[in-house]
């Protein structure tokens, strides 16, 4: 593997990102609750740049078929990582696909040392 520093801790705040270039391969930075990870900039759906979309929340609902009530909510703000190509949503936190379960974006490790994020490749 080889390391790449691609930011000074302190330079993202809580819930943002940032999209470096390594090797000729996008990678999406994202500071989370204290945490940083690395996503490849590629949506599993049709390659869009996924880690340029913006991260927001997403609709929940729920159905009672005895009554037949249906109740919407806004759920889980600043987790949710939409493609800007499709909307297709992702869980900023672990790369999973909200739709589709089997489906993750590409991972990659990331550590902060001595002030600075290192990505590894």
């Amino acid at each position: 593997m080889t390391e790449y520093v691609v930011a000074e801790e302190g330079e993202l705040a809580d819930g943002e990102h940032l999209v470096v270039q390594l090797e000729g391969r996008e990678i999406g930075v994202f500071f989370t609750d204290g945490v940083y990870r690395a996503y490849l900039n590629w949506c599993p759906h049709q390659g869009g740049p996924v880690c340029e979309g913006r991260v927001t929340g997403t609709q929940t609902s729920c159905f009672d078929r005895e009554t037949l009530d249906v109740a919407v909510k806004w759920d889980r703000e600043g987790e949710i990582l939409n493609c800007p190509w499709h909307g297709w949503e992702f869980d900023v936190n672990s790369g999973e696909c909200l739709s589709r379960p089997k489906v993750k974006l590409p991972e990659y490790p990331v550590r902060v040392e001595d002030g600075t994020i290192i990505v590894d490749l």
